[in-house]
């Protein structure tokens, strides 16, 4: 907002001729047609500037400095859901990516191999994907309890360290102190297993990129 497209007035906190002394202060923004705006000043504003001339500056503004806001996805160049919104486009607030600069199939195709862990009711199975988050979905789970980095080689070791609890023919597993430990060591520090899955997909593009 420039300060002659409204006009003179803004910051002074004047009572008007005939307001009470307990009246909030009139809005101080001269209109084009030289009236003045009749609105009241916003409760707690640090100008006097009324609910409606707030969102006019505000506006202006962000379109200089941007808005703050978070991001529908996760950047899929560093993994932060923070993001700053001009009206040429949104950028990662952490990073500065683009927002929609690598193509949606690109992000699609690319896989992050992993061993997961997952918990059905007294069991827990141990298996690999690149795309776990298709596989998880058809399987039976009640719990994803951990994702680590890896291929159907560190797959296999699992299974060969756990095997004395594994449920012949299949991925299943007892559940047992010494994978409750392994388990526990994976999801150390970690809230959430597929925020941390996202991560690495963003590593991953940022590499290839």
């Amino acid at each position: 907002m420039m300060a002659g497209e409204f006009g003179v007035g803004v910051g002074e906190h004047a009572v008007p001729e005939g307001a009470g002394a307990a009246d909030p202060p009139q809005c101080g923004i001269v209109l084009a047609d030289r009236r003045r705006c009749a609105e009241a000043s916003a409760d707690g504003a640090p100008v006097n500037l009324c609910t409606t001339h707030l969102l006019v500056a505000y506006d202006w503004m962000a379109r200089e400095v941007g808005v703050t806001d978070v991001l529908p996805d996760p950047c899929l160049a560093c993994g932060s859901r923070v993001g700053v919104s001009y009206p040429s486009g949104t950028i990662c607030a952490r990073c500065e990516w683009r927002v929609g600069d690598i193509p949606d199939l690109a992000v699609a195709d690319l896989g992050v191999d992993v061993v997961y862990y997952l918990r059905y009711r007294d069991q827990i199975k141990i298996g690999t994907s690149a795309n776990p988050r298709v596989r998880v979905a058809s399987l039976p789970h009640d719990e994803v309890l951990a994702f680590e980095r890896g291929d159907r080689l560190l797959e296999q070791r699992r299974h060969v360290q756990f095997a004395a609890h594994r449920f012949p023919g299949t991925e299943w597993f007892a559940v047992h102190d010494a994978l409750l430990e392994h388990i526990a060591a994976l999801s150390a520090g970690v809230s959430d297993p597929w925020a941390q899955y996202d991560r690495w997909v963003s590593r991953q593009v940022a590499l290839r990129s």
